[in-house]
């Protein structure tokens, strides 16, 4: 079959998915609720039950379409003289060692999400996920070396072979994928609406890179992404302010794995993190609190005023010895930096300190001042699509410097 009628049985499918979603989710909210997987928006004066983990939905529907999908991309309608259709072997089984670890994520999710798991099993569960992903590129693939940029050459040679170092970081892609998704979270729309965009761009590059010289692996993505984005959009809708659901961990791991699989199968990993920039200074920005060098509370979201019905900064309180080192260096510089709103010597004994939430939702909250939830996921957003700008320059004008 060709490429092109198989993309547009994928574009076919995408949109099923898109309907399928947007169906179900209002079916499925009523049962969640009686099974008690459901919150409360404490951005809101109502105390409205708000059904979680749905993102176990849109992750259904998407494997769904695409286990229907499968046979397409796979099977040559010619005959090898035999009476039998031509088939693709080795990039089937690429196809289902993705889905595995798709599947296997979703399931992990929703398992975060039913049993409220702690952050060390925030890190093992894609790690184990992962790895029908890697023992497929392992029997398949097998490539571990990289280009090395022009300005090492002198020293390292055209190319450099990692090993074993290259699947760590395979690995590692596939947890901070999925993890920073959710770190990034907890306000409407945000999760749904920055796994869009960055799906989007995506496909962009995709459709870029269909022409050139490794235009399978791109068609492999593209297979992998449309029906993503139709789910996702589903989901969007309903998750968009004022949520009428909440995708819970579910769809933040389901959305980072899905990322992972096609940046590693379809060898654009580097392109893929640049597509992360907004994740990535995210990630840096909360390291402090994510290893605990400074006291992290259990919900870092906004802070919500009821009498205005806008969001503020979230703040952490904590006397100074809770601190462990080197989290007063950390803290003292980004003062010095005024990228922390930072208050000292409160308490009776002064020794209480007070500081907002190491989010980058809290920090546009520090620079810009309380402002409407939706704002901020729209303002988020649009840095998401700023960045994305930013990675195909870097990605197609800056890399020459380095690459050929």
């Amino acid at each position: 079959m060709q490429p092109e009628t198989t993309l547009l049985i994928n574009g076919v499918v995408a949109c099923v998915g898109f309907l399928m979603t947007m169906k179900l989710i209002p079916s499925f909210s009523p049962l969640f609720i009686a099974a008690n997987l459901y919150g409360r928006d404490m951005s809101k004066t109502s105390d409205k039950k708000v059904p979680e983990a749905l993102g176990v939905v849109s992750g259904a529907v998407y494997l769904v379409c695409m286990f229907f999908f499968i046979p397409f991309p796979f099977m040559d309608m010619t005959s090898d003289g035999n009476g039998s259709l031509n088939f693709n072997q080795k990039e089937f089984i690429q196809f289902i060692g993705a889905l595995l670890s798709i599947c296997c994520m979703v399931f992990l999710g929703f398992a975060d999400d039913v049993l409220n798991l702690k952050w060390r099993h925030k890190l093992t569960l894609p790690t184990v996920a992962s790895l029908p992903l890697l023992m497929v590129y392992y029997t398949n693939i097998s490539n571990t070396f990289i280009i090395v940029p022009k300005p090492l050459r002198f020293f390292l040679g055209g190319e450099l072979d990692l090993g074993i170092l290259y699947y760590v970081y395979m690995g590692m892609l596939a947890v901070f994928c999925t993890n920073a998704i959710n770190i990034l979270s907890g306000i409407n729309g945000l999760e749904a609406g920055q796994s869009v965009v960055i799906c989007a761009s995506i496909i962009v590059h995709n459709i870029i890179e269909l022409s050139g010289p490794v235009s399978t692996y791109h068609l492999f993505s593209l297979y992998f992404m449309l029906p993503f984005l139709g789910t996702s959009l589903g989901i969007l809708y309903f998750n968009w302010y004022p949520s009428q659901v909440f995708v819970g961990d579910t769809f933040c791991y389901f959305a980072g794995m899905t990322f992972a699989v096609v940046g590693i199968l379809g060898h654009f990993s580097k392109t893929m993190i640049l597509f992360f920039i907004p994740q990535v200074l995210n990630f840096l920005y909360s390291v402090p609190q994510l290893f605990h060098f400074i006291p992290c509370p259990r919900h870092r979201l906004p802070k919500f005023n009821a009498k205005t019905g806008l969001v503020g900064m979230s703040k952490a309180t904590f006397k100074s010895s809770d601190m462990r080192f080197p989290g007063p260096l950390i803290l003292r510089i980004a003062e010095l930096a005024r990228v922390v709103d930072v208050k000292r010597g409160l308490g009776e004994d002064g020794d209480v300190v007070e500081c907002n939430n190491l989010t980058l939702n809290n920090f546009l909250l520090k620079t810009f001042g309380p402002m409407h939830e939706r704002s901020l996921t729209i303002l988020l957003l649009a840095i998401q699509v700023l960045c994305s700008c930013a990675a195909f320059y870097i990605r197609y004008c800056v890399s020459a410097m380095f690459y050929d």
